[in-house]
């Protein structure tokens, strides 16, 4: 499972794995339950590798702060989502000290913690979004 394989639907909760493409559609399953359906060209989906966060000065990937959380509880799951919204900010500061609280939302912020623990659940390999390994890859200092 690579980040680029993950997808969230909009109106649809949790996260999925393309499983096939084809000419009008792609063929996903739910990471929490394994259950397979296609997802139409007409439905708005999201990579993970293309979110972003809003900080005060750029947009941070979401790879990266998923990366910052993935050290901070040394791969284990964050708080839960279903936290109040206090919390939550609070939380989010200590993980991404420059967001944009205008910007980010509490729905937000949820969305990025439910994702995380679904992808710990799942024994993602937090290991592959280490942000100095992609300078590397990609030649920049």
């Amino acid at each position: 499972m690579t980040i680029d394989n993950i997808i969230a639907i909009n109106g649809k909760p949790g996260l999925y794995q393309i499983v096939s493409a084809g000419k009008n559609n792609v063929i996903v399953e739910s990471l929490q339950d394994k259950k397979r359906f296609p997802v139409l060209a007409i439905n708005n989906i999201s990579s993970m590798d293309t979110i972003a966060i809003y900080t005060y000065t750029e947009e941070i990937p979401l790879t990266d702060v998923f990366y910052t959380m993935y050290e901070k509880h040394e791969g284990k799951e964050a708080v839960s989502h279903k936290e109040n919204g206090k919390v939550l900010k609070d939380y989010f500061l200590e993980v991404l000290p420059e967001y944009d609280e205008e910007r980010v939302y509490v729905s937000n912020i949820k969305k990025v913690l439910q994702w995380y623990n679904i992808l710990v659940a799942k024994g993602f390999d937090f290991k592959t979004l280490n942000p100095e390994d992609r300078k590397d890859e990609s030649g920049e200092e």
